[in-house]
């Protein structure tokens, strides 16, 4: 009797424990990541896992020309971004006056990577102004282009920054840096949209798609207005499946607004892929593949495009212009 009664316990208690890893392995994929938990509240957020990125293409193993500001950044601190930022989450909050120092849109950003702790902070010491002791933490007040540039360093492998008029952002940072261990905290744009996102997304964003594309009621990108509404909310996400795989989910207020986007888009992509058709050298031969995977469609108040970037084009998008020999690269220089 007592070997059955050790036996159910032991069940029980291994029951117990397994029951709680897979409730805790649920709520470390479903949460958003620490660094977008992070973020205070705001009209946008773009979130980047550079890790499985880095894996894939080694573009940090691609040397690029640094300038000068950033040479001094490297020799000061040691930190080189391409090799040491692991994810970097960004806030984008609208501004109430476009003229202003900040421009239409400021931001807020938080990066985790691998930093000299020590040697980052003499140099925060060396730029700033102030300082400010907030929740156990040094806030260094860095002037830069008529503005306020604030920086923290809320745990050894984070960095905080914001260059809102105010200091609430950066405080609101540390604050959730106290709770990051609660999976489900964070913005209320986070806790209303993110279950849109993907699962195992690399980096998505969540917004509405004026911002930071426009302050009007035109939506445009390097000069060329798109067929979206301004006051829709943008979903877009980036996941690795052999390849890169985009999906843009835009929420219109009606249906009526998400089927105008969706045949708005669809006439667009038609005249882009028969110009390509037409004359091959206007986009590139090696874009083809990435206009022909491109497909929208509509389900109710969204539209949704979804495209696919492969392996080549996704090395030479993120190889530096003087490294490529070729179409696609050294393997087609002498081709």
């Amino acid at each position: 009797m007592r070997f059955r009664r050790r036996t159910r316990i032991t069940i029980g208690v291994v029951a117990i424990i397994l029951l709680l890893l897979a409730v805790a392995l649920y709520l470390r994929i479903e949460a958003p990541p620490e660094a977008a938990r992070l973020l205070p509240e705001s009209d946008g957020i773009v979130y980047i896992n550079l890790r499985p990125i880095r894996a894939v293409t080694h573009f940090d193993q691609h040397p690029v020309a640094h300038d000068a500001d950033y040479q001094k950044f490297i020799d000061a601190t040691g930190i080189q971004f391409e090799r040491d930022l692991d994810e970097a989450a960004f806030a984008m909050h609208r501004m109430p006056d476009s003229a202003g120092p900040n421009g239409p849109v400021a931001y807020s950003e938080v990066f985790v990577g691998h930093f000299d702790g020590r040697r980052l902070k003499r140099y925060l010491e060396g730029l700033s102004t102030s300082q400010e002791s907030y929740a156990g933490h040094t806030i260094y007040s860095i002037p830069s282009d008529g503005r306020t540039v604030r920086v923290t360093l809320p745990g050894y492998d984070m960095v905080a920054v914001s260059n809102t008029p105010t200091s609430e952002q950066i405080h609101s940072i540390l604050d959730r840096y106290r709770t990051a261990a609660l999976p489900f905290a964070g913005s209320s744009l986070l806790t209303d949209h993110y279950k849109d996102v993907p699962l195992l997304s690399l980096a998505w964003g969540i917004g509405q798609i004026g911002l930071p594309f426009g302050d009007s009621g035109n939506v445009s990108a390097f000069g060329v207005r798109l067929p979206i509404n301004f006051d829709s909310m943008l979903i877009a996400s980036v996941r690795w499946a052999g390849s890169l795989r985009l999906r843009v989910e835009e929420i219109a207020s009606t249906e009526e607004a998400a089927a105008s986007t969706a045949e708005s888009l669809k006439v667009l992509l038609t005249f882009v892929r028969n110009a390509q058709s037409a004359a091959p050298g206007i986009t590139g031969a090696e874009f083809k593949p990435l206009l022909d995977s491109i497909r929208i469609e509509q389900h109710k108040d969204r539209a949704v495009l979804h495209a696919t970037v492969s392996p080549q084009l996704l090395e030479r998008l993120l190889t530096p212009p003087d490294k490529l020999q070729g179409p696609l690269g050294p393997a087609t220089a002498n081709k």
